[in-house]
């Protein structure tokens, strides 16, 4: 039997509520984070890519991340890596002392750093967290950087990190990774679109946009492949197929169509601050629509 994440099957990243005036939206955050544990999700990303994380600050993070771990009965894996090193550090020790679970660390981005200069930031992120195992996070689309295969095991050999957000959109990669990794080391689908591929070479579960909505249909795909009922698993993905399409493209990036499809579903979660912005005209009944086709 495959083995299941230390997290969890199926864990959301989390969209950031900001009220009309553009601020954090504390309560809506807390009612929301208790909404998604109830409608499929085993664990909590905050301040992630869908946390609009570059675009709130140091006090706004903390904040979010105290009021849902209190919230909460499941982990909460912190979003705290940047591009600078330094800063990177002091918001994993700021999520550690809010009670975060877990540290999401994403590739330093814009800078390109070289191979030896990732590993070191991610070993001193590993420090900062002072016991709190770390995941990488992989999105070399959005950071402009991959990190190489050899490097992720070198930190996973040496206890640095216990597993990977995959978001590559490499599953043959994937696969010859885990062969490499240790005992142990967990990937989980930051695509959710890859998330059946990636289940198919290993991962033990999925970090994902559409468990918004999606969670009890996520995690009843992941359980059924878990089982060695595949067909049933593509049966499920194949309802997905319009969500994964609707989560991001060039004129909606995510986490634009996250929060329509949740202002749709009666969630008070705002728009997107700038650079974002708010959604562009008829995205919500889009939504509906795919709403429509995964409910059909």
């Amino acid at each position: 039997m495959p083995t299941i994440g230390r997290f969890g099957a199926v864990g959301c990243a989390m969209v950031t509520p900001f009220d009309e005036e553009g601020g954090l939206d504390v309560e809506a955050a807390v009612a929301l984070a208790r909404w998604l544990c109830a409608h499929g999700n085993d664990f909590l990303v905050l301040a992630g890519t869908t946390g609009e994380a570059p675009v709130l600050s140091d006090s706004e993070k903390v904040d979010l991340w105290r009021a849902v771990v209190e919230s909460v009965t499941v982990p909460v894996v912190a979003g705290t890596s940047t591009y600078d090193t330094a800063h990177s550090v002091h918001l994993s020790k700021a999520a550690r002392a809010a009670g975060a679970a877990g540290i999401l660390a994403v590739t330093p981005y814009y800078s390109r750093p070289p191979q030896s200069g990732l590993e070191a930031h991610f070993r001193a992120v590993h420090e900062a967290a002072d016991g709190l195992p770390v995941l990488l996070y992989d999105i070399p689309v959005r950071t402009g950087r991959k990190l190489a295969a050899d490097t992720i095991v070198r930190l996973a050999r040496d206890e640095i990190i216990v597993g990977v957000k995959d978001a590559a959109a490499d599953p043959a990669a994937t696969a010859a990774l885990l062969v490499e990794a240790p005992d142990g080391f967990e990937v989980y689908s930051g695509n959710d679109g890859d998330t059946l591929p990636l289940l198919a070479v290993g991962a033990v579960g999925t970090i994902s946009v559409e468990s918004h909505w999606a969670g009890e249909l996520v995690s009843e795909m992941i359980s059924a492949f878990h089982k060695g009922d595949v067909d049933h698993a593509r049966e499920v993905n194949s309802r997905l197929i319009a969500s994964h399409r609707f989560q991001s493209s060039d004129a909606s990036p995510n986490p634009i169509p996250a929060k329509a499809m949740m202002r749709v579903l009666g969630h008070s979660v705002g728009e997107c601050r700038l650079p974002l912005g708010p959604a562009p005209e008829g995205l919500e009944a889009e939504a509906r629509r795919v709403l429509d086709e995964m409910n059909g």
